[in-house]
C-alpha cells in the first residue's frame, strides 16, 4: 500500500470532522493501492478569500507535510460560481506552494451537504433522515442544503453538522454523488493525487 498524505483546508467544524472520513473513503474508492493520511486545517471562508490569508493557510498546511503529499482546499461556493472562483483560489494556492507540494481546490457547489443530497437514496434512514428519502433532480441547485436535510428528518431529530456530517460522509454512495459536478471534481482531484503518489 502506498501512502498519500493530505493536508486538507476546510472552513467549518462539520467539514473539519467530515473531511478526513470522506478523503480516506475517496482514496480507497479511486485507488485501492493507496491509503490516505489526512490532516484537516480549519480556516473560515471569509478569511480564505482575503489576499494573504489563503496563502498563509497553504503555507501552514504544507509545513511538515510528508511525501508523497498534497494540499487540498475544500470549501463551499455558497452563491459564488465554482467555475469562476476555483481557478482564482487555485492560482493563489499554487503560487503559495511554490512547487513544494501539489495543491488542489474543490468548491462544493452551494454546500458540502449538497453531495449528500446527490446520493440521498443511499443515506435514507441514517442519522435521523426519513427512510423514504430520495435524491432531487438537481441537488446542487438547492440553496440551503443543511436546511433541506433538516426538513427531511424524522420528528424530534435535527441536523447537526458536527455530529451528522462525519456520519453521513462515512455512508453516502460515492458513485451516486458523482452526478453532482462539484463532487465529480473532488473525485478527479483525488485521482490526480493518487497518481502522483504512485509515481513518486
Amino acid at each position: 500500500m502506498v501512502p498519500l498524505y493530505v493536508a486538507c483546508i476546510v472552513e467549518g467544524q462539520g467539514d473539519f470532522n467530515a473531511a478526513p472520513v470522506l478523503l480516506k473513503r475517496l482514496v480507497k474508492f479511486v485507488n485501492p493501492d493507496v491509503y490516505a493520511d489526512v490532516s484537516p486545517f480549519r480556516v473560515t471562508r471569509s478569511k480564505l478569500v482575503l489576499l494573504g490569508e489563503l496563502e498563509r493557510a497553504v503555507e501552514r498546511a504544507g509545513r511538515g507535510l510528508r511525501s508523497p503529499g498534497a494540499v487540498l482546499i475544500v470549501v463551499d461556493s455558497d452563491d459564488d460560481c465554482p467555475k469562476e472562483l476555483a481557478p482564482v483560489l487555485l492560482d493563489r494556492a499554487t503560487r503559495a506552494a511554490g512547487g513544494r507540494w501539489p495543491v488542489g481546490v474543490v468548491l462544493a457547489k452551494r454546500e458540502f451537504e449538497s453531495w449528500f443530497i446527490a446520493a440521498a437514496d443511499s443515506i435514507a434512514g441514517h442519522s435521523g433522515l426519513d427512510p423514504s428519502l430520495s435524491a432531487p433532480a438537481d441537488p446542487e441547485s438547492i440553496r440551503g442544503a443543511k436546511e433541506w436535510l433538516r426538513r427531511n428528518m424524522v420528528p424530534g431529530k435535527a441536523y447537526s453538522p458536527t455530529v451528522d456530517q462525519p456520519s453521513l460522509a462515512s455512508k453516502f454512495d460515492l458513485n451516486a454523488a458523482r452526478r453532482a459536478p462539484s463532487f465529480d471534481k473532488m473525485c478527479r482531484e483525488i485521482e490526480r493525487f493518487c497518481s502522483l503518489a504512485i509515481t513518486v
